[in-house]
Formats: structure tokens, C-alpha cells, sequence
């Protein structure tokens, strides 16, 4: 790759053909993959952005250009609307290779395998906003199992509504609203929310369903939480309220993990019975606080099930959740407890930008099979 995008350069163990991996929509990057060594890029930007398109097409064609020996395969993610699933389409027309689409939250948990060099059994957790799940729907706290270029979704956050689809996202006072509504509080949404446009109507489309797709995602818990206790109504930026929720914990300092602040049956942890502690919360900073505390505790106490059940030890983290450190550092000492070998990402991001690498690692490994 040229200069102006760096590299970072990963050595695996098991070498094989070379290829190239697109990585996902948001903070994209691009991964080459030749002989015993993977090669990742530093993030080039979100796909949302033309210049960010041109600049990945750019890239991938620079990268091919400077290869001494082409590649076999394209890998990308899933999802097949993102700008770098079509990319690679594209690439693998041109160069007469086969694509391999890879589930985003195996590649997120798959990068951090890479980054490890291990291939044997593991389970993780990707904790993160959203991922095109190999079901359809929009996951984003999952609990995986990855055995080579296989994986088996264990379980997942219960999942909660999306009132107004993406807008969902952007504004955490809706999301408040979805876990008031299943909390049989509906009445309560116009009134804590009177400040919102669409306020008022919300009850009436969480109750009929209207634009209301369902997720597993972590990183809209944590917008629900910021809702419910009224430190983000509306994001600015991504993340926005995560980062604010992290900030009000840490001013508070750590507490104890609220007990029966969660239920796990059939695969499914929900963390109902904290929020809707945290909906009656008037101290946002000790709200902030007991939410991380008792996720922490919540997500540790399901893995270590998971792990005894499945006889594995080694347990990977990742996603975009992972950035906070209250929730990193508390979710690692708590495994750390129960014995288990905890691989947190060092080297790659958490985040999106280190896809690409857990692409390539599972196209690699689905090589060997």
C-alpha cells in the first residue's frame, strides 16, 4: 500500500493463497493477505462519504497493482448493500475469483483471533451497534462460538425495538421509549419525553408496530440507559451517548452489580430488570455506574456458563462496545475469576476498522478446511 495509508502487519501461522478483504461500511479499511502475513490498513473512513469511496476504490486498486501475486479470493462483509460488499464484487469480477462474505461479528471476534494467532476453539462476545446477522436481522451483542471458518451464534441480548428504524440510533430517548414500552409503561413516554418531535405518537408506534425493526445490539443498550436516566436525548455524533455514560461512571466510581439485574433463559440475556431500575433513577452518575457494573457482571456470568458448557477456556472480546474501558476492564476482571484465558484486541480496534483482518483471517481459515 502507498504511504499516505499506513499498514499494520500480522504474522499467521498457517500460510496459504494470497487475497484481499474489504472490510465493512463504517471507519473502513482494507486487508492483504500473502503467504504467512497479513497486511492491515489504518482505517480510511466511513462509506457514508463519497471521498471515503473513492478513496477505498482507490486503494484496492493501488494495493492490486502492487501485488506480485494476485489474489485467489475477495473477502467482504456480509451485509450486501455496504459500498465495500459491491467493491468486492467489482475486484472479483475483474480478477475471475470467487468472494467470500463474512458475518460481521464473527470477523470483529476473528480479528482479535488473528491478532492472537489462534485456531483452535474459542467463544466471544462482540458487544457493538449493529451487524447484518446471518438471519437478517440486526444483531450486535452476541455470544459466538468460532471453530475455523465456522461459527455458531450461542446467543444474543434480548432483543429491543427500533422505534423509527436507523433514527433509532441517532436519538436515545427512543430507545428509552422501546424498553419503557416493554416494560408496560408506554403511558410515560410523552410525558419524560415532551421535549421530542414524535414524542407523543411513540407509545402508538411501538404498539403497532410501525418502523419498529428489532436488534441485539449492545451499543443501543447503552443508548437506552442514557435515555432512561437523561444524559443523551439526541447523539451528535456516534457513540455520543456511550461516551457520556462512561464519563458519569467513572465520576461516580465503582459500585456493586445490581443483584437480579438481569434473566437469561433460552439464549437470550436481558437486562429488563436493570433498566428498569435505572427508569426510576434520579442519580444519573450512580445509574451510570450500576449499568456498567451490572452488564459487566451480567455478560461475565453468561460467558463463563457458555465456556463450562462448551468446554472451551479461551474467550475472545471485541466490537465497538469494547472502547470503554469501564465496561473492557470490569468484563475482564470478572472472567479473569472464573479461570478463563481472555484475548481483548491490543494491536486492531475493537472496532470497524479491524474487520477487515477478521475477514481475511476467516477466508483464510475456510482455506485450510
Amino acid at each position: 500500500m502507498s504511504n499516505a495509508l499506513p499498514t499494520t502487519t500480522f504474522h499467521l501461522s498457517r500460510p496459504g493463497t494470497a487475497g484481499i478483504a474489504c472490510g465493512a461500511h463504517l471507519k473502513s479499511a482494507l486487508c492483504l493477505v500473502h503467504g504467512d502475513t497479513a497486511r492491515l490498513s489504518a482505517p480510511i473512513g466511513d462509506l457514508d462519504q463519497p471521498a471515503a469511496r473513492h478513496a477505498l476504490h482507490a486503494a484496492a486498486c493501488h494495493l492490486l497493482d502492487q501485488m506480485s501475486d494476485p489474489p485467489r479470493w475477495v473477502a467482504h462483509d456480509l451485509h450486501p448493500d455496504y459500498y465495500s460488499s459491491r467493491l468486492a464484487a467489482e475486484l472479483a469480477a475483474q480478477l475471475g475469483v470467487p468472494t467470500l462474505a463474512v458475518q460481521h461479528h464473527h470477523a470483529h471476534l476473528a480479528a482479535v483471533c488473528a491478532e492472537y494467532d489462534v485456531n483452535e476453539p474459542v467463544l466471544g462476545l462482540a458487544l457493538d451497534g449493529t451487524g447484518w446477522g446471518s438471519d437478517g436481522t440486526i444483531w450486535g451483542g452476541e455470544l459466538l462460538r468460532l471453530d475455523g471458518a465456522a461459527f455458531q451464534r450461542l446467543g444474543h441480548l434480548a432483543p429491543l425495538a427500533l422505534p423509527g428504524g436507523d433514527r433509532a440510533a441517532r436519538e436515545p430517548w427512543r430507545m428509552a421509549a422501546a424498553v419503557l414500552h416493554r416494560l408496560g409503561r408506554s403511558d410515560e413516554i410523552a410525558s419524560r419525553y415532551a421535549s421530542q418531535p414524535g414524542a407523543a405518537q411513540l407509545a402508538t408506534v411501538l404498539e403497532r408496530k410501525l418502523n419498529t425493526p428489532f436488534t441485539s445490539s449492545a451499543g443501543r443498550c447503552f443508548d437506552a440507559a442514557a435515555g432512561l436516566l437523561g444524559v443523551c436525548a439526541v447523539q451528535s455524533f456516534e457513540a455520543e451517548a456511550a461516551m457520556a455514560l462512561q464519563e458519569w461512571a467513572e465520576k461516580y466510581g465503582a459500585v456493586a452489580a445490581l443483584k437480579d439485574g438481569w434473566q437469561l433463559a433460552e439464549a437470550q440475556l436481558d437486562m429488563s430488570p436493570l433498566l428498569a431500575k435505572l427508569a426510576d433513577c434520579r442519580d444519573a452518575a450512580y445509574g451510570a455506574a450500576l449499568f456498567h457494573a451490572t452488564l459487566a457482571e451480567a455478560l461475565a456470568h453468561w460467558l463463563a456458563q457458555a465456556t463450562a458448557t462448551h468446554h472451551v477456556d479461551t474467550v475472545v472480546l471485541s466490537g465497538g462496545c469494547l472502547l470503554n474501558r469501564v465496561l473492557a476492564e470490569n468484563l475482564n476482571a470478572r472472567l479473569r475469576t472464573h479461570s478463563l484465558r481472555v484475548l481483548l484486541p491490543h494491536r486492531v480496534s475493537p472496532h470497524d476498522g479491524g474487520i477487515a483482518l477478521g475477514q481475511a483471517w476467516v477466508a483464510r481459515q475456510y482455506e485450510s478446511r
